[in-house]
């Protein structure tokens, strides 16, 4: 587990995340509410090269960003007012990612066999208020991406 004293460093996992996402790519973020999730994606988003606010896709599930907005296009998406892992076909998310990366909120609402090769990463909320982070890395991100 990483520790993350503050929103800023939470911010810094994402942009080191932007260096090497590519179209085809799926992070995922779990975590309880006000554990960072979007502060993570906040931060891959601005390293990209958006300029202003990213604001969390709660209420549009899907959030596209791309050209010349980002260098790589990202579909920012926020599963949590999925309540049945069956309503997900009807995102598209799976034929999105061949010219996009996927960078899912509250992945754990699509079940547990939703992309398998996602990098997986896990925030909590620790006592003192910073953040602690776990990520599970498949062979494809292990070489690629390790938080610092």
């Amino acid at each position: 587990m990483i520790r993350l004293a503050d929103p800023q460093a939470t911010e810094a996992i994402g942009a080191s995340l932007a260096s090497v996402l590519a179209p085809g790519d799926v992070i995922t973020l779990e975590g309880p509410l006000g554990a960072g999730k979007t502060s993570i994606a906040r931060g891959l988003l601005a390293a990209l090269g958006l300029e202003g606010e990213a604001p969390s896709p709660s209420f549009a599930i899907v959030q596209p960003y791309a050209s010349p907005e980002v260098r790589v296009p990202v579909l920012h998406v926020d599963l949590y007012r999925i309540d049945d892992p069956r309503e997900m076909d009807e995102l598209g998310l799976d034929e999105a990612r061949y010219d996009s990366a996927l960078l899912i909120e509250w992945a754990e609402r699509a079940g547990p066999q939703a992309w398998p090769d996602a990098l997986r990463l896990r925030l909590e909320i620790l006592p003192d208020g910073a953040r602690g982070l776990t990520w599970a890395a498949p062979a494809a991100w292990e070489q690629r991406w390790r938080p610092t």
